[in-house]
Order: structure tokens, then C-alpha cells, then sequence
């Protein structure tokens, strides 16, 4: 962070950069580095009637859209969700200032430093062996569960929407949309899981630390309110019939993540 000689003024720092190339660029300043983002064009709509089509077709709430119109609106829906994640204790990059069209937010790493997507540093972990992996996986579980237990939800919980902070914490990021706006706490804590399982169920395979794992899960399942629970294991159930995939690469890694995600979800409850 900037000493009080060299601060900086952030609401004249978004201005400067109201008309940057991209709609989210990183600044790297003396004593800290910035990321300024600007208003965007939300999902197409293709993507909310494909969706909203399996959600029916499967009878699965936690598969139905969450909207993202884009533009002003999602910039102040994500600005907002920092705010609250970041006063309820949980590690989110700081909102410095904010416009009708964009605001400046702190990066969640130290000034020269990088902060890994939980993603990439998961799938680092793998050259080191299944525990170095496993403990990695098990903090962003963690981490899940203790916005759950703040009454916050994420916007998508796959791995690559959360940072290994420098001190080990992990962090969050992406907050375009609030799916507690638009769906049942239940079904948000549910849909969080199972996005959670889909983006990491294929690296603990890889790792020989997935069989570990399953007792991990079923941990975090028991914790889940009993509501919440139910939404998980009826979807599990629905979803069964992808256990019949062939197991082969030349379905691609997609399919490959289905399938390690399924066995990963279908642990075996804990014995009481």
C-alpha cells in the first residue's frame, strides 16, 4: 500500500483510465498494483434459454441461469458484492473507487508478487504429489464454506474465481451476478458445490488424491444446511446417468472433468 507521502487519488486514477482498450486492465504503480474495470456486455441470451432448457429438462434448480445483464448494472452488482464480502471478514480485492462506468479495485497479491488462481496453483500442485494437491483443494473448500456460514454466496464458484493469497488465504473474485437475487439460499449453496467438484474433480484424480478427497467432500456436504444438502443429493441423483461416459480422452477434458466430478460427488455418506 502507498505511504501517506506518495497517496494516490484514486477517483482521479479511474478517471485517467475511463477509456483503457480493454474492459479490465492491470496497472503496476510504485507500491501497489491496480486493476481497473469497466462495464461490459453480459451473457448472450443463447446461453440463458440453453441453460434454462436443461434446468427443466432435468428438473435441476441449480442448473438454472443466474442473469448477467452486463453494462451499469452488473458493475454496480459486483462492486456492491465486494463490499459486502469485504465487511463480513472474507479476502476480496478492496474497491478504491468507483464511476458510472467502471471502478478501481486493490490487486489481492503483494506489489511485485503474483496470486495464483486457486485454478493454476492447484494444478502445479500435481508435479508435487497427492497431499500437496489434496491441502489446496481442501483450503478452497474451506474457504466456500466459510462464506456460506457469513450468508454470503458466490457468483460461480469454479477454482479459477478464487486466489491463493501470499499469506496462504484464499481470496475471491468475479462478482458480475448474484445468484441470492435471482434464486433460493439452498439452491445457491448448492450450485456453489457443485461448481466447486466440476473445476477441481479432475485435478485430484490426476493427482492420486481424489479416493482422500471423497472424505473431504462428504464433510463439507454434512456441514451444508439440511435444505441445501437435499438440492445437492437430488441433483447427484439426476445427474447419475453420466457414469455411462466412456472413460477416454478423445472425448475431451470436459467430459473427462464430468466424470471425475461424478465420482467425486457420489461418496459415500459418512457413517454416523
Amino acid at each position: 500500500m502507498p505511504s501517506a507521502q506518495n497517496a494516490i487519488d484514486y477517483q482521479a486514477f479511474l478517471r485517467e483510465h475511463l477509456d483503457q482498450p480493454h474492459s479490465i486492465m492491470r496497472y503496476e504503480l510504485a507500491h501497489e498494483t491496480l486493476w481497473v474495470k469497466r462495464a461490459n456486455k453480459g451473457n448472450p441470451a443463447l446461453n440463458y434459454w440453453l441453460l434454462s432448457t436443461l434446468a427443466k429438462l432435468f428438473r435441476a434448480a441449480v442448473l438454472q441461469p443466474v442473469p448477467n445483464p452486463g453494462g451499469t448494472e452488473s458493475l454496480q452488482t459486483e462492486v456492491r458484492r465486494l463490499r459486502s464480502f469485504k465487511a463480513k471478514g472474507l479476502r476480496v480485492p478492496q474497491v478504491l473507487a468507483t464511476d458510472d462506468q467502471a471502478f478501481v479495485m486493490r490487486h489481492l497479491g503483494r506489489p511485485g508478487e503474483e496470486a495464483p488462481s486457486l485454478s493454476n496453483a492447484i494444478e502445479d500442485a500435481i508435479a508435487r504429489g497427492a497431499q500437496p494437491t489434496l491441502e489446496l483443494w481442501q483450503k478452497g473448500l474451506e474457504a466456500i464454506q466459510q462464506a456460506h456460514a457469513r450468508g454470503e454466496v458466490l457468483s460461480q464458484a469454479v477454482a479459477r474465481n478464487m486466489v491463493v493469497c501470499a499469506d496462504g488465504v484464499i481470496g475471491f473474485i468475479d462478482f458480475e451476478d448474484d445468484p441470492a437475487a435471482h434464486l433460493p439460499q439452498a439452491v445457491c449453496m448448492a450450485r456453489d458445490a457443485l461448481n466447486y467438484a466440476q473445476s477441481t474433480a479432475l485435478f485430484l484424480q490426476q493427482a492420486g488424491a481424489l479416493e482422500q478427497a471423497r472424505e473431504a467432500w462428504q464433510q463439507f456436504v454434512q456441514q451444508l444446511p439440511a435444505e441445501a444438502r437435499q438440492v445437492l443429493e437430488r441433483t447427484v441423483n439426476k445427474l447419475s446417468w453420466v457414469r455411462c461416459l466412456p472413460r477416454s480422452k478423445s472425448l475431451g477434458r470436459d467430459t473427462l472433468r464430468v466424470l471425475a466430478a461424478h465420482d467425486l460427488l457420489t461418496a459415500p455418506p459418512l457413517s454416523a
